[in-house]
């Protein structure tokens, strides 16, 4: 990772990473589970697994990409509005600074103080922050997004694919069900805390939807797998 990166980019990377791993985990264990489920074989459970963690490697890298290069693009459009108006009109932005400190319930002779410091540290920073609720520093680069993706997806999905194919056929079912929802507690768990959301509800709901994927795809490869029969 570029050392050149601030702390925040390197957090939304890390995030960007985990839920890469998360989506890995969740759609390649909806896979090989379903085609377990329709009673194939080790090789063909296995084959689905990497034509299914080669798609999404592709198709979330290429994703994260366009996502975060449109992002990109408005929030530098952004950034050159706000340059011309600080040009042109620099009081109207100091103002408008003030406003929204006012706003915020800051005394009047406070909120003065605090605007002239802010807006000579860096008065783009500032009124971008204001104005349009962005942080600059904290603007990802769409390439490291795609490789964070790209890089994590996989390994993710490496998980559900050992499950299924290295444990004993009795019971390679649910001991693949158990690894994955361990696994989706813990990416869960380390998604709450880089998005400072509540870890409990993040853990809950990764679980639940690792579980609903994997029953929902197992009832239809054996139904599947019924008719076949």
């Amino acid at each position: 990772m570029d050392s050149k990166l601030t702390l925040a980019q390197r957090v939304n990377i890390l995030r960007a990473s985990v839920m890469g791993a998360n989506d890995g985990i969740i759609s390649v264990a909806g896979i090989v589970v379903g085609v377990a489920g329709a009673s194939a074989s080790n090789y063909g459970i296995f084959i689905s697994g990497i034509a299914g963690m080669l798609a999404g490697t592709v198709s979330m890298a290429m994703g994260e990409y366009v996502s975060v290069s449109t992002q990109k693009d408005s929030e530098k459009q952004a950034v050159a509005e706000e340059k011309a108006r600080l040009k042109l009109n620099y009081e109207h932005e100091f103002e408008m600074v003030k406003q929204k400190y006012l706003a915020q319930g800051i005394r009047p002779d406070l909120a003065q103080k605090a605007t002239e410091e802010m807006m000579q540290k860096d008065p783009l920073v500032t009124t971008v922050r204001e104005r349009y609720g962005l942080n600059i520093n904290e603007i990802i680069d769409p390439y490291a997004a795609a490789i964070a993706s790209m890089v994590s997806f996989p390994t993710g999905s490496l998980l559900p694919m050992l499950a299924i194919t290295l444990f004993p056929e009795n019971i390679k079912i649910i001991a693949t069900f158990i690894a994955v929802l361990i696994a989706l507690a813990l990416t869960g768990w380390g998604a709450a805390i880089l998005s400072k959301a509540d870890k409990k509800q993040g853990i809950i709901r990764n679980v639940i939807s690792g579980t609903l994927t994997m029953a929902v795809t197992y009832l239809i490869g054996k139904i599947i797998g019924g008719r076949r029969r």
